[in-house]
This record gives structure tokens, sequence and C-alpha cells, in this order.
């Protein structure tokens, strides 16, 4: 039986101010619980059904404590509308990297991205394209939020995001000869006719505004998704998650020519 002090724990870890303060953040779900078990991330606690922790569990699991509860137990904690069995509670964990690292590769940077849902997708598409590295503004929606997490489908165990000063890191590449800084914009170069390299870093804007005038200033090379409407009128823009996947999609294909 889980004791109140215990819930309230819980509970308070769908808030972001608590989840910076204690350091930890919740997952939920069959899918979502059994690839933490296969990460390298520290876990604290496991709270599942009986059946499932029976079933699934393993018994060499690196979880500090196993708790079995109940179904009303499970929605009292749970933050999904239909809670899936089993919730655990891991340890955020703390990602460095080198810039030199960076520059040697493609990785994504996010200008004040604010839908949990598109980050969560981003992270999903950047772990099936091979981008490590995601680069977060401050301000960008926390990619611990529970709807984030349930919306990477088990990426956020394999993809590192980090939140820093979007200028400070533009200003340190612009400084590298010839690297390139990828954005796209209505008035860029037709993506499936420009020259791509397989290392830069692809800026993807804020879902309303865009990529911010601060951050465009940075982009050396601006890029444009053509529609193929044949000049009927269409839609004024992709979604971002949508623009990302098409232009991951074609960085990775040029990189197979």
């Amino acid at each position: 039986m889980l004791d109140k002090n215990k819930i309230k724990f819980i509970n308070s870890l769908k808030k972001k101010k608590f989840r910076e303060e204690s350091g930890y953040f919740i997952v939920e779900g069959d899918k979502l619980v059994n690839e933490l078990l296969s990460s390298s991330l520290e876990i604290e606690s496991v709270l599942g059904l009986s059946p499932w922790l029976n079933r699934v569990m393993p018994a060499s699991a690196n979880v500090k404590e196993i708790i079995a509860i109940s179904e009303a137990e499970l929605n009292r904690i749970s933050s999904l509308t239909t809670p899936n069995q089993v919730l655990a509670v891991a340890k955020i964990p703390q990602y460095s990297y080198q810039m030199e690292e960076i520059s040697s590769r493609l990785s994504l940077v996010l200008d004040n991205l604010q839908d949990p849902g598109n980050l969560g997708t981003i992270m999903r598409l950047a772990d099936w394209f091979g981008i490590e590295h995601i680069f977060c503004s401050p301000n960008s929606v926390d990619v611990y939020n529970p709807k984030v997490v349930q919306a990477t489908m088990g990426a956020i165990f394999r993809i590192q995001v980090h939140y820093t000063p979007l200028i400070e890191l533009m200003n340190y590449f612009t400084r590298i000869p010839g690297f390139k800084i990828y954005g796209t914009f209505l008035e860029g170069n037709n993506i499936y006719e420009k020259d791509l390299e397989q290392k830069g870093l692809i800026v993807m804007g804020n879902e309303s505004q865009g990529i911010s005038a601060e951050i465009g200033t940075f982009i050396n090379e601006k890029l444009f998704i053509p529609s193929f409407t044949g000049g009927r009128k269409t839609s004024e823009s992709l979604n971002v998650s949508v623009a990302t996947a098409i232009v991951c999609s074609e960085f990775r294909r040029r990189s197979l020519l």
C-alpha cells in the first residue's frame, strides 16, 4: 500500500519545479518502463500491478524499490487518462558533450519549442535518423514533462537533450570555418536542390513564430521545403515535427548517394 508521502512525491513530479528540485522524473506504461529497465538510468522506484511485476520485472533489475500497487493506487499517481499497469521514478541523467564531437556530426537545435508532443516526436525522429544530440533554448518545453516522455516512445533513453543559451552555442560554431548552421525558412533554398553535409546544426523554430530573429542571424544555410500543389492554395506552413522529419530524412538520404 502506498503511503501519503509517496503519493504526494510522485504527483509533485508532474510539475517542472519539483522535478528540478528533486532530480527525478516519471516514466509510465509497459513499453516505456521496459525500456527504462534496459537503459543505464538510475531507477528509484517501480510501482506496478502484481501481474505485471510477476511477469515482467527481471530479478536482476537495478531498482532501489519495487512496490506492488492496486489499480486504484495507480490511478492516484498516474498522469495518463488510462493508466497502464506500471509507473517508475527515475533519476534525471546529467549529460555532457564535447564541442569537437558536436562539430563532427549532425545535431538538432530547437528554438523555443513549446509543445510536449512536438518535442517527443522530434526525439523519436532523432533516434530514428541517428542524431544523438538535441540542443534546446532554456525556455523550451521540459524534456521530462510526462507528456514529452510518453511521446518519445523510449527515445528519451537514447537521445541526449541539452538546455543551453543558443546564442552562446551559435557564437562558438560560427567561428569554425565552413561549419554549416541550417535552418528552415520560407525564403530559403529548395532543400532538394541544395548540397547537404552530414555534419552541422539543424535549427527548427517555435510552432507559431518559427526561428527567432536573433538566432536567424547565425544561420548560414537557409532551407525551404517546397509544396507540390501545382500552384493551388495550400497550408501556410508545416507542423515543426513534420518539417523536422522531412529535413532529417533528406539529410540522411544524401548520405546514401
